[in-house]
């Protein structure tokens, strides 16, 4: 193809774009979706553990004063012993009896030596069961949630919204003015190949356990 049918036909696909409009000859993007949920928070409450379930993590709704030692009955049943920590982890969510490693900017292989980490998170959508952190304290580095094999994350139901532009409002407000990384989660680590066999643990933690502490009516 020579230089001038190659300029005519860029033209025409620019043309056809619309891209040799100016900025202000662009029509307006419509953006009449939802922005909200009204549905009573009870049941967005609900609807999340639900979708937490569909992607085959656990989910368990508790009291704030039982928050110990149901991480502690949740690490026994996954064999968890040592488990790292943001360095800010509420005193009152650390289980006793566990080996509790506080992240001082741990090696991914001694994070990986780790049978698991507990977290706490920025905001939970109920609409996709996803979970957003953003490295705040008493959620630790992204490395934290994204190496060792299980994952014990905490979410206190009023961080939990109806929908993605919902929770994407929320982190905006939370990162501005801060470079932070956010991470979503929509259960465990989990992938297919060609033949469609699904393969957990490839990219993050196998297991995800969520954990929803109930707040006091």
């Amino acid at each position: 193809m020579n230089s001038s049918s190659r300029d005519e036909i860029l033209a025409r696909v620019r043309a056809a774009k619309g891209a040799t409009r100016t900025p202000d000859q662009h029509p307006p993007t419509p953006r009449d979706y939802r922005h909200s949920d009204t549905r009573p928070h009870d049941e967005l409450v609900a609807l999340f553990c639900e979708r937490v379930g569909d992607y085959r993590a656990e989910v368990q709704r508790v009291a704030a004063d039982q928050l110990p030692d149901t991480i502690a009955a949740v690490a026994a049943r996954h064999h968890a012993r040592r488990l790292a920590i943001p360095w800010q982890l509420p005193d009152d969510w650390q289980p006793h009896g566990l080996e509790l490693i506080p992240d001082d900017t741990l090696t991914a292989r001694a994070l990986d030596g780790c049978d698991g980490v507990i977290t706490g998170c920025s905001s939970a959508v109920a609409e996709t069961g996803t979970i957003a952190l953003t490295a705040a304290p008493h959620e630790g580095r992204r490395v934290l949630s994204l190496v060792p094999d299980l994952h014990i994350c905490i979410v206190h139901s009023q961080q939990i919204v109806g929908s993605v532009p919902e929770a994407i409002t929320q982190l905006a407000v939370i990162t501005q003015g801060e470079r932070r990384p956010i991470t979503l989660i929509s259960g465990p680590s989990a992938t297919s190949d060609i033949e469609l066999q699904r393969v957990e643990g490839v990219h993050g933690p196998r297991k995800l356990v969520v954990l929803v502490i109930e707040e006091p009516g």
